[in-house]
């Protein structure tokens, strides 16, 4: 009804006019909700210089439904495992990558279907207006927010568990961050701001055209001298390496050798050890070293510290988190035992077992290897007599152990033979010059040459 057939047409041509014309209203309930419902597109934000990093997990499926800032994916950036979280909420309609993808910022994730977008066409005139056109040299004044310094401390501050890790894995401290969302609550992008407000003044410093600058490495053909393969390094080791190298550009590297007996204190490491074997963990010489860096921590607090972004200051932490470097089949990890003050050998030597289990299996999570006010690199596993671990900025130092060996030492009247522990202790000259160095190794020699000085 309402249609009148035409001259000659035939009646499939005049069904077919009819379909043409027939209202919105006649289609498909499911037809009729896509007219409501819009496709929004969830990208990699900005997390810094960080490029073709790779997703290591999915945590959604299609059809689920995602609120704001659930976590999506996991990354792996800088020997850490990232969460990245949703900026819009809706529902899962397809995913755009797979676990072993490698992505940058701006990398669709996966496309979410938001209910209510009626509203949404007006949205696009604020876009086009003039105005907003006008308002963009703004974000360069924003900018410089993260820079303003307030009152509540790390763990007060307006942010969500995802954003907090995210601030830890780029040493970000919330409490000098001023938050843009709603109610001063501080998102991603403001920790990014921070981030790059910190790096700025590094890329500024850098030389011109011309300068000192550092020269390239030479391409070299080996081909031409016998055979040879590329093999593909592994994937800790493509993400850690452009970090050593920023921490050994940046950071003016001085290592102090030190030699601590430990005779007695391994005497009884392996008492405790025997009876742990029992209870299914291991009592290792680094639970003492642990034990033993925390006080000289305490004593040399400058060793615990880290310097201010603005480079005249040091921070100083009332927290010990030592991180510990762990040997695995993809590269070195490095965990982080959290309030290692508060905590005696047995739980330090537990905890160690299970955090070095979790690296090995490629499950550490970013809140694992976060933190660390400290870091222990041992290699007394294998062997050496001292080397040049590099700091792991932001730290300002980092303690490598090499095997411990006998030696004949003079007691004052004879030479005795002695375990003797290798200490290789290398450090931020801005932050620590070498007379702290040498106090700091003497502390750590005096309280390692008699187990029960770690007990007070």
């Amino acid at each position: 009804m309402g249609h009148q057939d035409r001259a000659g047409e035939s009646p499939e041509q005049v069904r077919h006019r009819r379909r043409q014309a027939e209202p919105a209203a006649r289609l498909k309930p499911a037809e009729r909700e896509d007219t409501t419902k819009m496709a929004i597109e969830v990208k990699i934000p900005d997390i810094g210089d960080f490029h073709d990093v790779p997703v290591v997990n999915i945590l959604v499926s299609v059809g689920d439904t995602v609120a704001l800032e659930d976590p999506l994916v996991e990354l792996e950036s800088d020997k850490a495992t990232l969460e990245v979280p949703s900026d819009a909420a809706g529902v899962v309609k397809e995913i755009k990558l797979s676990v072993g993808s490698k992505v940058s910022e701006g990398a669709v994730i996966l496309l979410l279907e938001a209910e209510g977008a009626a509203a949404a066409p007006a949205q696009p005139a604020k876009a086009a207006a003039p105005a907003t056109a006008a308002a963009a040299p703004a974000p360069a004044a924003a900018a410089a927010a993260p820079a303003a310094v307030t009152d509540v401390g790390f763990g007060k501050a307006h942010a969500s568990p995802s954003v907090r890790a995210f601030a830890r894995t780029l040493g970000i401290d919330l409490a000098k961050v001023n938050g843009s969302g709603r109610k001063g609550r501080i998102l991603r992008e403001d920790v990014t701001k921070a981030f790059k407000s910190v790096a700025a003044p590094a890329a500024a410093g850098a030389p011109a055209q011309g300068g000192m600058g550092i020269p390239p490495i030479p391409v070299v053909d080996f081909s031409k001298f016998g055979p040879v393969e590329d093999v593909e390094m592994p994937r800790i080791k493509k993400i850690s390496g452009p970090a050593l190298h920023r921490s050994w550009l940046n950071i003016p590297h001085v290592t102090h050798n030190e030699e601590a007996d430990i005779t007695d204190l391994d005497l009884y490491r392996k008492e405790l050890d025997t009876a742990a074997k029992a209870d299914g963990y291991r009592v290792t010489l680094l639970s003492f070293m642990i034990k033993a860096c925390v006080s000289a921590l305490k004593t040399h607090w400058e060793v615990n510290s880290s310097i201010h972004p603005d480079g005249d200051k040091l921070i100083r932490k009332d927290f010990y988190n030592i991180g510990f470097a762990a040997d695995t089949p993809n590269g070195l990890m490095v965990p982080v035992i959290k309030a290692a003050d508060r905590k005696g050998i047995v739980e330090i030597s537990k905890e160690l077992g299970a955090l070095s289990a979790k690296a090995r299996d490629g499950k550490l999570k970013g809140e694992d290897m976060s933190g660390a006010t400290f870091t222990i690199s041992s290699l007394g596993g294998i062997g050496g007599t001292s080397f040049t671990p590099i700091v792991n900025a932001p730290e300002v130092a980092i303690l490598g152990l090499t095997r411990s060996k006998m030696a004949p030492v003079w007691d004052g009247e004879a030479f005795v033979p002695r375990n003797m522990q290798p200490l290789s202790l290398s450090y931020d000259h801005r932050a620590i010059d070498g007379a702290l160095a040498a106090r700091f190794c003497a502390t750590l020699k005096f309280l390692l040459g008699d187990v029960r000085r770690l007990m007070l």
